[in-house]
């Protein structure tokens, strides 16, 4: 768009003007990123499907600590953490398994699988069934990390995993890799539910929908990351 601003070339001002134009309807139209999240969201399943999984592995990335509220603060991921309180409640999971250590280089010791179990703890949720792995800090290390406690704390086990729909086909990838067999439990969806044709769903810009393609790109882009080391 700058360039069809400044450009003293009337075809080149045209052409860069419309394909800019073009670019910014594509990605900020909520139909098309609809559209795209179904292909790519690996679909939830209901609750009535399911029983008798011993073990749900719940990736991070979902909240942050603020050290001087001694508060967490949680993010829109945070939906994987209450889908499974609620299947646990229902009985459907017998343990939670949080894997997540610390993204961060500056606050390295802040490590979040910890702090979810403290904060599950007060919902007198028995420690005995909040297992932890805290040494993580991307998906590769989650299954890595994660096989040798659930091969201790329930080998030969059904295992549940639950991340969010736009990740969980790298998710899943990256436990297979490691020999653990999951069923996936897709959570805080971009997609989902009937498809909406109303007018301003079709047609009306949603700067929000930006939002959503950078997370959609940047997970595509790291699965074929993953693919080409080999994660998964």
């Amino acid at each position: 768009m700058l360039f069809s601003l400044i450009t003293k070339n009337p075809k080149r001002k045209k052409r860069t003007f419309i394909s800019a134009l073009v670019l910014l309807l594509f990605f900020s139209n909520t139909f098309i990123l609809d559209n795209a999240m179904r292909l790519w969201e690996i679909p939830t399943i209901k609750e009535s499907d399911m029983k008798g999984y011993d073990v749900g592995i719940v990736l991070g990335g979902m909240v942050s600590y603020d050290s001087h509220l001694d508060r967490l603060q949680f993010s829109k991921g945070s939906d994987r953490i209450l889908q499974a309180i609620q299947l646990y409640e229902d009985g459907i999971i017998d343990k939670i398994l949080i894997t997540s250590g610390s993204g961060s280089i500056t606050y390295a010791d802040i490590k979040e699988a910890p702090l979810i179990k403290r904060y599950l703890a007060t919902l007198e949720i028995p420690e005995d069934d909040i297992l932890i792995e805290s040494e993580s800090k991307n998906t590769h290390e989650n299954a890595l990390f994660s096989k040798p406690i659930l091969d201790k704390e329930a080998p030969h086990g059904k295992y549940l995993l639950i991340t969010s729909a736009f990740h969980m086909r790298r998710g899943v990838g990256c436990f297979n890799k490691v020999g653990i067999k999951v069923t996936p439990f897709s959570t805080d969806r971009y997609s989902g539910g009937p498809r909406r044709w109303s007018l301003d769903f079709l047609l009306v810009p949603n700067i929000d929908a930006f939002q959503a393609w950078n997370v959609l790109i940047h997970e595509m882009t790291g699965y074929l990351v993953y693919k080409i080391a080999g994660y998964d």
